[in-house]
């Protein structure tokens, strides 16, 4: 089975040689991505050695935008757009035609068409949103106005590519490329309905195939707004009662690639177009955190597939053929649209600081302009030269980003430094970002893991103060049970991405680890401290090896049931054979202190204790 065996080589050298060079490029401080595209570069055929397979990579290519873009609804927010509409919009749109400008400009000093001008902009103008999320993440910008600005700006420039992808193959003939139609499969009877009714000379207008495109597309959209909005949760919530994590895994796969095949099959709209509305309309329901988990190895991996498949296209000698353009381009992305950007910020009356971030964030490009560059190619609107352009400037600008966002630290530090030419620049009048609305956030509260037997035990003792706390649960049923009782749950695997933070983690002031799995324990302690470091532990254990090394980790306090259990009993035990309580309670206090590693533990009373029958002597005395 030849063909096996090249699908097997691919993935696998892909998958290995990603790996290695991401590990380079992380070592030298650089992206990950980076690595990914070189990969790629070494297994294509501008190389020498292995060459893979084309064909089977760009499928596996597709995969990975598809479950890229369904990453990429579950992410979006309308609520997070909202807030920096005032800015993000405007901007976004203005530099995304400022940026489409000056590649145009570029095409046609080098001969292009208007139409391989067009891709060519576009491909430019689009930043690439993962790379910008871990660059703020890495310095802290996330959560700061400047950094929900620049992820609200990116987020209309991704929605302006994804129009982008849904009009241009109706435009392509009219570009001088040759279009793919309205679609295929079941799409094509509309367009042979509408040929029918008013002629095939009239159906083939441009103004009428992109009417019918955006009525496929709106009809699409329709569809899954209103019907998709019930159906995707209510099947997820269904696999969820299961208590099958590969179920309910399963079922999420299968909505992303299902809707996706479907959507072209019978909307004639992109892979891509249907599964960003997929995890759209998935990102609403309170299982889009566990389905984002649960998706993200294989959203991972087959990403990372998509970048080596770019790689592969990409020929470095266009470095030595051509470094004038791709200086011009580079140019362009790092220069032309960080300026821009600038003056944009700066005319909606923004800080200074604000219109740094924003021209550092917008100084690379990405997946969607890789997507486009592939949309190009299969549509013959871009050139092979233009290919290796877009990738050279994504790989230096990517590697350089970092650069630019010390450069935009350093002179913002200049300016703070100059307060006479801070002055120049300060802008007043423009309007404060607001925080997207919601429930208001969590602070000082218990996150307990897990509401069995324990949990809930430990729910009842707070509610009984009246202190708040936030259920984690794998359980469905129960989940949707407490919710009903008015206690905040969050469904999910808590060791998974995202559930802690879905918990608020990063505000609370206790975890409670009421699951016996250590492993899970050592994980979610971790994962807390990194998202809080002040948070206190509470951790149960069955393992007195475990018990050991947790309380060596600095874990405030660690019970193992089984000792615990033996400890009450032994008290009792000592009060039924006479033992006055005083004196058992020192007993018991020293045998738990003495059980710990720690040395320094304190020794306090026992909280909880039965509540006893009276000790008599033989006198008839009472002992107690």
């Amino acid at each position: 089975m030849p063909h096996a065996t090249e699908l097997i080589a691919i993935i696998a050298l892909g998958l290995t040689l990603a790996f290695i060079c991401g590990m380079v490029a992380q070592r030298l401080r650089l992206p990950p991505l980076v690595g990914y595209l070189v990969a790629g570069v070494l297994v294509g055929p501008y190389t020498p050695g292995f060459v893979g397979d084309s064909n089977l990579t760009g499928q596996l290519a597709e995969i990975g935008v598809i479950l890229l873009m369904f990453g990429v609804g579950l992410h979006f927010s309308f609520k997070d757009l909202m807030a920096v509409r005032a800015i993000a919009l405007p901007g976004a749109v203005v530099q995304i035609a400022a940026a489409t400008a000056m590649g145009i400009g570029l095409a046609f000093a080098w001969g292009w068409t208007l139409g391989q001008g067009l891709v060519f902009g576009l491909a430019l103008s689009v930043a690439s949103t993962v790379v910008l999320l871990r660059a703020l993440e890495e310095r802290g910008l996330l959560d700061t106005d400047n950094g929900r600005i620049a992820v609200g700006w990116l987020i209309v420039e991704d929605l302006a590519m994804v129009l982008t992808l849904v009009v241009l193959p109706a435009l392509a003939p009219s570009l001088g490329g040759e279009g793919r139609g309205l679609g295929h499969g079941t799409a094509h009877a509309l367009t042979d309905l509408v040929a029918q009714l008013v002629g095939p000379e009239y159906a083939q207008s441009l103004a009428l195939t992109v009417v019918l495109t955006l009525a496929k597309v709106a009809v699409f959209a329709g569809l899954m707004l209103v019907g998709g909005r019930r159906f995707v949760p209510w099947l997820l919530d269904q696999a969820a009662r299961t208590d099958s994590r590969e179920l309910f895994t399963l079922a999420v796969l299968a909505l992303a690639l299902g809707i996706a095949f479907g959507s072209a099959e019978l909307f004639g709209v992109s892979f891509a177009l249907g599964a960003f509305f997929a995890g759209m309309v998935l990102a609403e329901s309170d299982l889009s955190h566990q389905a984002a988990a649960d998706s993200l190895p294989l959203q991972d991996a087959f990403a990372v597939l998509f970048f080596v498949s770019v790689g592969m296209l990409f020929d470095p000698g266009i470095l030595l053929r051509a470094p004038l353009s791709v200086l011009a381009v580079l140019g362009v992305i790092m220069v032309g649209k960080s300026l821009a950007a600038v003056a944009i910020v700066l005319a909606f009356r923004h800080p200074l600081g604000t219109a740094l971030t924003i021209a550092a964030s917008l100084a690379q490009i990405g997946e969607f302009s890789f997507i486009l560059v592939s949309l190009g190619l299969s549509l013959k609107l871009l050139p092979e030269e233009g290919r290796n352009l877009i990738l050279g400037g994504a790989l230096l600008s990517i590697t350089l980003n970092p650069l630019f966002f010390a450069l935009a630290a350093r002179i913002e530090q200049v300016f703070a430094d100059r307060p006479d030419l801070a002055a120049r620049f300060a802008r007043k009048g423009a309007a404060d970002v607001a925080i997207s609305g919601g429930e208001p956030p969590r602070r000082d509260h218990v996150v307990i893991i897990g509401f069995g037997r324990v949990g809930s035990s430990i729910g009842a003792t707070l509610e009984t103060w009246d202190l708040p706390y936030v259920v984690v649960e794998r359980d469905r049923r129960r989940v949707l049970a407490l919710r009903a009782a008015g206690t905040q749950a969050v469904f999910g695997d808590a060791t998974a991405p995202g559930i802690l933070e879905a918990a608020g983690i990063g505000t609370a002031r206790l975890l409670v680890v009421a699951t016996p799995d250590a492993h899970q324990a050592r994980r979610l302690v971790e994962a807390a401290r990194a998202a809080n470091p002040g948070i206190d532990t509470v951790v149960r254990t069955h393992s007195e090896a475990e018990r050991r090394h947790l309380e060596e980790d600095g874990v405030g306090l660690v019970l193992m049931g089984e000792r615990e259990l033996a400890l009450g009993m032994s008290f009792y035990a000592l009060r039924s054979l006479g033992v006055r309580e005083g004196e058992a309670r020192v007993f018991i206090d020293t045998a738990r202190a003495e059980s710990r590693s720690d040395a320094e533990v304190t020794v306090g009373p026992v909280k909880g204790t039965p509540e006893l029958r009276h000790q008599h002597d033989r006198d008839g005395a009472d002992l107690s």
